[in-house]
């Protein structure tokens, strides 16, 4: 832990750990009591000789209760969170390991502030502040995941991340353009992986955790392994992942629209619809996934961190489970939709320099590498034709960021980034009799793709008095897209697209402390995003008898917004936690009605389809407030809830695709030194047909019927248990029942029903 205050009983001898946990205590006496102090944290005292029994290790225990804990998404380097005016949400190694998620998307939803849609089971799109998908950012180790090809509609990348191996995650809520760039308009979702833990005294630092989890609801099987060598200048770690889902099943007690009636088999050379044995088992929805995560860590000194590390996901074919369960007259209308397997390879180089000088005391460069691969295969009902698009993107990405102390109460942060993205997309089709392939159109341009960004920003931290911080910062960002299309690209009215734009983005804000459990944050931010290639140039079927085409016009779109929030503790007892927020959004791209050559409808995949495209709206109001409250009834019972709302709308008065419902959680907690057990409720309310945005109320098989027989996603709650025992030093138990009523319900938006009571056992070891 660093900033950990120590002292002796007197105060005439005080010190402060630094970045890796480590005090200097050599001017203390050997008959000195030390008291060990954090806000995060409950203060304990030892003995001199005790501590030096210990090999001078000595553990802290966390505080029930607290308003500020370290975060490191702010500024991309560690602060006290009461002095960041932002809305920042931390999940933590223990509540991974006691929620036990499937996924990492699964991890987000643990907040219970980050509303999590699905398409198929082997997916995951969160939608925080009614933003989603390329207008949030995912961040991982400091590198940013978004790309070219993140699309508007809902994405299912964030399940690449490992979420077995992750040490912490932090949601920044709101625009985080200014430290981060494009794309961060509603929030920034920032992974930490665990760190290679080096021994800091002359011993070896080996530590090995596994664990085995099974879930009855899609017979999920996972077995996960990672280990820790560490000496006291080098080390690695190294974790491995596998997990294998089938089929998942729905609840019994609910909608009967749900339910999965029928689906496609080939039998003897040809299609044939047969019924589901069992209609609440979502046929053909599983899938594997395998993760590996190794880094290596070289400290030559106490100025100088190096860290590298390789990240490797991939899977089998995941079902898009939303289209095998489309109708077209009367009859299903894919025999075959899935995802290729997803792979994605990162390699980054971290190295870290702390060592105070004219231009910074610490600085940070982050090198990094990824490689995407991906692809959609799909094929009608009595079609003999397999149609496939791959697309490859190779992202190459340099962060220089750099912290700087100007005097004991002002610190200013600034750095530069570049990213450069290249783009591949192939198409083809296969007929599956006689296997002859054959080129087609690609899903986006299939020439030259390439698309940069490159950015400047700085922010100044101001402890004007022991109870008020001003925080300011400034970011420009350049932004250059090139796309060439061939003739086989749909003979689109040109043959290249071309946009180059730039932005500069602010934000100012303010945490007042009136007292030491009381903080008032006020944050005003400006965002933006820039079309990327799949804004700009892509071709698909957004549903059937609609196809999206490119729009070489489109622009930028703009986030205005203002926070206000307030935080109270009232000692070990309770903590509430308020936010509301306003964002104003101008340009917003949104999909609509286009025409091409004058024509609102061209011939696609066989079928007529009317044209829409990514086009500049007006503007949109979206605004909204998030609650949080924890408080101990007993000393060893708590009880927390929270609640999340929000409402977005164009200046046409449309409903905004990406605004979830009204959502939360509510949870009785107990804790005992061995065992935790916890029994919460989780709630969504109703999404009228009135308030669906119309790409979503053009997808009735996803959604219920009301009384006037148009789709609405109805309110829905379940009653859930978790507990957790530890057994020996080594060992521990998880069990959970998910959904212990057995309700069949659909989040909003989702294409898959979520599962039925689901019964979770993982046993854990650590030596």
């Amino acid at each position: 832990m660093s900033n950990v205050y120590i002292y002796n009983t007197n105060k005439t001898k005080t010190t402060t750990t630094d970045q890796h946990g480590t005090g200097n205590i050599s001017s203390f006496n050997i008959s000195d009591t030390l008291v060990f102090q954090h806000p995060a944290y409950k203060n304990i005292s030892f003995s001199y000789d005790s501590i030096k029994n210990a090999d001078f290790l000595v553990m802290l225990y966390k505080k029930t209760i607290y308003l500020s804990p370290i975060v490191i998404s702010a500024n991309k380097w560690e602060q006290d969170r009461k002095e960041v005016p932002n809305k920042i949400t931390a999940i933590s190694t223990t509540e991974i390991s006691f929620e036990n998620p499937q996924t990492s998307a699964d991890i987000l939803g643990i907040s219970n502030e980050v509303f999590i849609q699905k398409s198929q089971l082997g997916g995951g799109s969160p939608m925080i502040r009614g933003f989603s998908t390329s207008s949030v950012l995912l961040v991982i180790d400091g590198v940013r995941m978004n790309n070219a090809i993140y699309r508007s509609g809902n994405i299912q990348n964030v399940i690449s991340i490992d979420g077995n191996n992750v040490e912490n995650v932090e949601i920044v809520f709101g625009p985080g353009s200014v430290i981060y760039g494009s794309d961060a308009l509603g929030g920034v979702m920032d992974f930490h992986t665990r760190d290679v833990k080096l021994a800091y005294i002359d011993k070896t630092n080996f530590s090995l955790n596994a664990f085995t989890r099974y879930s009855s609801a899609n017979q999920e099987k996972t077995a996960h392994l990672d280990l820790n060598f560490g000496k006291k200048k080098w080390g690695f770690y190294t974790g491995l992942t596998f997990s294998g889902f089938d089929d998942l099943s729905m609840g019994n007690n609910g909608n009967n629209e749900y339910q999965r009636l029928e689906y496609i088999d080939r039998q003897n050379g040809k299609d044939t619809i047969l019924k589901n044995p069992d209609p609440n088992v979502q046929l053909y929805s599983g899938y594997n996934q395998f993760n590996l995560l190794q880094k290596f860590r070289f400290k030559p000194n106490n100025f100088v961190n190096i860290n590298y590390s390789f990240h490797l996901s991939t899977s089998s074919n995941i079902p898009r489970y939303d289209r095998l369960i489309q109708y077209k007259d009367s009859a299903l209308r894919y025999a075959e939709w899935y995802y290729g397997p997803q792979n994605w390879i990162m390699n980054s180089l971290e190295i870290k320099h702390f060592e105070k000088n004219k231009a910074y005391d610490a600085a940070k460069m982050i090198f990094a590498i990824q490689n995407l691969e991906e692809s959609r295969i799909d094929r009608n009902y009595k079609s003999d034709e397999l149609r496939i698009r791959t697309e490859k993107v190779d992202i190459y990405t340099l962060n220089l960021d750099f912290e700087k102390m100007m005097g004991n109460k002002n610190t200013l942060f600034y750095g530069i980034e570049a990213a450069i993205n290249k783009v591949r997309s192939e198409g083809e089709t296969k007929n599956i009799i006689t296997d002859d392939v054959a080129q087609s159109a690609s899903r986006y341009p299939d020439g030259k793709n390439n698309y940069q960004s490159y950015a400047a920003y700085s922010s100044f931290k101001s402890n004007v008095s022991k109870k008020i911080t001003l925080v300011a910062g400034l970011r420009y960002s350049y932004l250059i897209l090139h796309s060439t299309l061939s003739d086989n690209f749909y003979n689109l009215p040109y043959n290249k697209i071309d946009l180059n734009t730039g932005s500069l983005n602010g934000s100012v804000g303010m945490v007042y402390r009136p007292a030491d459990d009381w903080q008032l944050n006020t944050n005003l931010s400006t965002g933006f995003r820039a079309p990327n290639l799949d804004d700009i140039a892509k071709v698909f079927d957004s549903e059937p008898g609609n196809v999206v085409v490119p729009n070489e016009d489109l622009k930028p779109e703009y986030a205005y917004n203002i926070d206000l929030g307030v935080v109270k503790s009232f000692e070990e007892i309770a903590k509430i936690d308020l936010t509301i927020f306003y964002t104003y959004l101008t340009d917003a791209m949104v999909r609509r009605d286009y025409s091409i050559d004058g024509k609102d409808s061209i011939m696609y995949d066989g079928e007529l389809s009317k044209v829409e495209a990514v086009v500049n709206a007006s503007s949109a109001n979206i605004y909204g407030a998030s609650f949080t409250a924890f408080t101990k009834v007993f000393k060893s019972f708590s009880v927390r809830t929270n609640l999340t709302y929000t409402y977005g709308r164009d200046d046409e008065d449309i409903p905004l695709r990406h605004v979830a419902p009204l959502f939360g959680s509510t949870a009785l907690t107990y804790k005992s030194e061995r065992t935790e057990i916890e029994l919460y409720a989780n709630y969504n309310s109703k999404k009228s047909f009135n308030n669906l945005a119309p790409s979503e109320a053009q997808k009735p098989f996803i959604y219920a019927t009301d009384e006037n027989g148009n789709p609405y996603s109805p309110s829905w709650w379940t009653l859930n248990l978790k507990s957790s025992t530890k057994i020996t030093d080594y060992l521990r138990i998880n069990f959970g029942i998910e959904n212990i009523l057995n309700k069949r319900y659909r989040p909003y938006s989702s294409g898959i029903v979520a599962p039925g009571r689901n019964f979770i056992v993982s046993l854990r070891a650590s030596f």
